[in-house]
C-alpha cells in the first residue's frame, strides 16, 4: 500500500469498511518530506519534514465520536487528502482521529453507548463494549501524542461536532472547565472566532469528554467544537464550513496562526444546571424542534421525572443540548446564562 492509495477518502472508506486493510504500524513519507503514521483504524498522525521557526504546535483534530455527525468527518477526511497530494503543507504536527467508525456506517450518534461520556477513564467503570475500548484506545494515541511535546510547545484539541437539534447560535465551542490555575486563552478565542463561532459555552465542572480528557490530562488547549446541524454523509452545505475549514488549514500550515478578537464582543454564557434524566419517566416541556440557546423566563417549568421537576431559575435562562433519551444517569440539559471574563491567559 502507498500513501496516494490511502487518499481521495480512502483512508476513512478502509477504515469504516475494511479496517482489516489498514496497515498499522506504518510509516509513509510524502514528496515534500511529511511522514504520515497510520496508528490503527481511523487514527493517523502526521509529523511535517521541519519544524516551524515560531515553535512546533501539538495539534488533536478529533471527529465523528458520534458516528451521525457528518460535515467535522468530510472535511478531516478532505483535509488528509490535501496533505497527502501536497496541496497541504504542514508545518506543525497533526493527530488525525475519525473516532467511532461503526456509528458512521448505521448513521448513528453511536452503537451501544455514548462515547463522548466515555474519556477521563470512565471507558473502565461498565462493561466492556466497542465504544468503550475505541474511548481507551483514543486516550493512549493521544497520551503518545503529546507525549513528545516540549515545554512552552502549545498543546491543541480540537474535537469537531455538529448538533442534533438546529440552534439560535448555529456554531458554538464548549470550552472545558480549568481547575488547574489556566484561564481561558485569549488567543483561542481568536482562532475559534476565525472559524466563524461567535457563542462559547464555559463550562463549570469535570466531564467526561474527549476535549475535557485532553485539558485536564495533559494541560492542552480543548475545546468541543459544534459546527452546525447534523447532515446525513453527501448532504452537507460545506460553504457553511467554510471559514473553519479555512482556519483549521492554516493553523497547521502556517507558522503562527494567530487572530484575534474583542472578546467582549463574543457572547459568553456559564452553565446555571446541570439536569440529569435519573428515572425511566423523564419529560421535557418544550417541543422537540426548539433550538439550543431558546432562553426562558423564571419558573417556567423545563422538564420533569415522577416527584421532581425542574424550573427555569432566572430570566433568560438558555437551553443547550436537551435530549430526553440519555441513558439513566446521563445529561439530559443544560441551562446557561450569560456571563463575562475578567481575566484571560495570552
Amino acid at each position: 500500500m502507498t500513501s496516494e492509495s490511502l487518499a481521495n477518502g480512502q483512508f476513512l472508506h478502509l477504515s469504516r469498511f475494511s479496517p482489516e486493510r489498514i496497515p498499522c504500524g506504518e510509516n509513509y513519507t510524502l514528496r515534500d518530506g511529511t511522514v504520515l503514521s497510520v496508528l490503527a483504524p481511523g487514527v493517523m498522525q502526521l509529523t511535517p519534514a521541519t519544524a516551524p521557526s515560531r515553535g512546533l504546535k501539538h495539534i488533536v483534530y478529533s471527529c465523528g465520536i458520534h458516528g451521525n455527525e457528518t460535515a467535522p468527518i468530510e472535511i478531516c477526511s478532505d483535509l488528509l487528502d490535501s496533505v497527502i497530494t501536497g496541496d497541504i503543507k504542514l508545518v506543525h504536527r497533526v493527530l488525525l482521529i475519525f473516532g467511532n467508525l461503526p456509528a458512521m456506517n448505521i448513521a448513528k450518534r453511536f452503537v451501544e453507548e455514548n462515547m463522548n461520556r466515555l474519556f477521563s477513564g470512565e471507558h473502565a467503570n461498565g462493561p466492556s463494549n466497542a465504544e468503550r475500548r475505541r474511548a481507551a484506545e483514543l486516550e493512549a494515541f493521544v497520551t503518545a501524542f503529546y507525549a513528545t511535546a516540549a515545554a512552552g510547545e502549545e498543546k491543541l484539541h480540537y474535537d469537531l461536532h455538529t448538533a442534533i437539534r438546529e440552534s439560535k447560535n448555529e456554531k458554538f465551542v464548549v470550552m472545558p472547565f480549568l481547575n488547574d490555575g489556566r484561564h481561558h486563552s485569549a488567543k483561542q478565542f481568536g482562532f475559534l472566532h476565525a472559524c466563524g463561532i461567535q457563542t462559547y459555552l464555559l463550562s463549570s465542572a469535570p466531564t467526561t469528554t474527549f476535549s475535557y480528557y485532553s485539558s485536564a490530562t495533559h494541560k492542552a488547549r480543548g475545546f468541543t467544537v459544534e459546527l452546525g446541524r447534523v447532515k446525513p454523509f453527501g448532504e452537507n452545505d460545506m460553504a457553511r464550513f467554510a471559514a473553519a475549514r479555512e482556519s483549521l488549514i492554516r493553523l497547521i500550515s502556517e507558522d503562527d496562526f494567530a487572530p484575534s478578537v474583542d472578546v467582549n464582543s463574543l457572547t459568553l454564557y456559564k452553565v446555571n444546571q446541570v439536569i440529569n434524566r435519573q428515572q425511566e419517566d423523564f419529560s421535557l416541556h418544550f417541543s422537540d424542534d426548539t433550538p439550543n440557546f431558546t432562553d426562558f423566563t423564571a419558573g417556567t417549568l423545563l422538564a420533569s421525572e415522577p416527584g421532581v421537576s425542574y424550573e427555569a431559575q432566572q430570566d433568560g435562562e438558555a437551553i443547550v443540548f436537551p435530549n430526553a433519551k440519555v441513558a439513566i444517569g446521563q445529561r439530559a440539559l443544560l441551562t446557561v446564562i450569560p456571563t463575562t471574563l475578567e481575566t484571560m491567559d495570552v
